[in-house]
C-alpha cells in the first residue's frame, strides 16, 4: 500500500493556499499570536501595523520568535544539522554546536533555490 501526503500551506487571512506562505508571529498586551501569510497580505499587515511600529519603542525580540518566522520552504533551527552538512560538504567552515554564521545560511538558502 502506498501512501501520499500533501502539505498545503494556507493564508490565515484570506483561506488561499500559497506555496510562499510564512509564519508570523506578535504579541499584544503580552499575548502572542501566530498567523501564516502569503506575501501580500503579510504586507497588508505590516502596513495597518506601520503607524503604530513607527510610534513604539523596541523591547528585543521575544524568546523564540526568530525561530518561529519561517518561509514554508525556508529554514528554520530545525534545519540547523542540514545546513552543517552542507556546509562542511562545501568547504565552510563551520562549528558542531553554537549558531550557524548568517553567511553560511544565506550561501545554503542560495544554493538550494
Amino acid at each position: 500500500m502506498a501512501q501520499k501526503i500533501v502539505t498545503l500551506y494556507i493564508d490565515d487571512l484570506t483561506g488561499e493556499e500559497s506555496e510562499e506562505a510564512a509564519t508570523h508571529t506578535f504579541s499584544v498586551d503580552g499575548v502572542a499570536y501566530e498567523i501564516d501569510l502569503g506575501p501580500d497580505s503579510y504586507e497588508q499587515m505590516l502596513g495597518a501595523f506601520g503607524p503604530f511600529i513607527k510610534a513604539a519603542r523596541k523591547t528585543g525580540r521575544t524568546k523564540g520568535q526568530g525561530a518561529k518566522r519561517q518561509s514554508a520552504t525556508g529554514s528554520n533551527s530545525s534545519d540547523t544539522a542540514a545546513i552543517r552538512a552542507w556546509a562542511k560538504d562545501n568547504g565552510f567552515e563551520v562549528n558542531d554546536r553554537g549558531r550557524v554564521p548568517a553567511s553560511i545560511r544565506e550561501a545554503y538558502e542560495k544554493a538550494k533555490s
